[in-house]
C-alpha cells in the first residue's frame, strides 16, 4: 500500500513542479494514518516538489494501534507567518474543517481559507459555511489591519454554486467584502476522469487581477486539480 500510494504522489508532485504554483492547497491528505501507508503525505510532498513551507490541518486525530489522523493542508514558496486549524465537529473519522493561513507575499499579506466542506447534508454544509464567516470576522478585528488584500477561500466545497447550498451562501458573505469572484465558472470538476459537477471552488478577493484559470485534466484523485493564476494590483 505505501509502495503505491508513494507512486501517485510521485505523480502529483511531477504535476506540481510542472505547474509551478505560488501556494498550493490540499484536502483529504494523510499524516501517518494506517489507511494510508502510515507515513506523512504532506513531508512527502514537501520533499519531492521543493516548497519551503507548508502547514497541516489535522481535522482527524486517532492514535492506538490503527491510527487515522488526515485533514487539510499547504505548501507555499513563501512564508506562512500565522496558521490556525478549525475543525467543525470531534468526530473521529469523517470529520472537517478549514485551515487558516497568513501568506507573506512580499511586501503583501494575504489570508487564505483552505476548507473541505460536509459532503451530505446541505444543513451541515450550511452550518460550516456559517461557522467559517463568524471565524473571518473575528480574525478581521484581531488582524485585519495587516492584511493586503481580503481573504482568498478555496477547497473542496462538496456543492455546486446554486442557490441554496453552501457555496452561493459563502458567495454572498464574501460578497460583503468586496467584489468576489468565484472560479471555475463553467469548468467541471468532480468526478475524475469525467467530471458532471463542479465541487471544488476559488474565491478570489477585489484586488486579484489577470486572472487565469484552468481546471487540470489528470488522473491522480477523484476531484480534478484547480489552478488559478492572479497579479496582486
Amino acid at each position: 500500500m505505501r509502495r503505491t500510494l508513494k507512486r501517485n504522489l510521485d505523480r502529483i508532485a511531477e504535476l506540481l513542479v510542472t505547474l509551478k504554483p505560488d501556494i498550493v492547497a490540499l484536502q483529504e491528505i494523510d499524516q501517518h494514518s494506517w489507511w494510508a501507508g502510515r507515513f506523512d503525505q504532506l513531508d512527502y510532498l514537501k520533499s519531492a516538489t521543493g516548497f519551503e513551507h507548508a502547514a497541516f490541518g489535522l481535522n482527524n486525530r486517532r492514535g492506538g494501534m490503527f491510527p487515522l489522523n488526515y485533514g487539510n493542508a499547504i505548501l507555499s514558496r513563501h512564508p506562512i507567518r500565522f496558521i490556525e486549524n478549525v475543525a467543525f465537529g470531534r468526530k473521529r473519522w469523517g470529520e472537517k474543517g478549514f485551515l487558516f493561513a497568513e501568506i507573506e507575499l512580499g511586501k503583501n499579506c494575504v489570508p487564505l481559507f483552505n476548507m473541505h466542506l460536509h459532503y451530505r447534508s446541505r444543513s451541515e454544509r450550511l452550518r460550516q459555511a456559517q461557522w467559517v464567516a463568524s471565524y473571518l470576522e473575528a480574525q478581521k478585528r484581531a488582524r485585519g489591519d495587516t492584511w493586503s488584500v481580503s481573504p482568498v477561500l478555496c477547497g473542496d466545497l462538496n456543492n455546486p454554486a446554486r442557490t441554496g447550498d453552501a457555496t452561493a451562501s459563502l458567495f454572498r458573505y464574501f460578497a460583503t467584502h468586496g467584489h468576489y469572484t468565484l472560479f471555475p465558472q463553467r469548468a467541471r470538476t468532480f468526478p475524475s476522469p469525467l467530471p458532471r459537477r463542479t465541487l471544488d471552488f476559488i474565491f478570489l478577493p477585489p484586488g486579484c487581477d489577470e486572472v487565469f484559470c484552468l481546471v487540470v485534466k489528470s488522473l491522480l484523485s477523484d476531484h480534478l486539480p484547480v489552478l488559478v493564476e492572479c497579479s496582486l494590483s
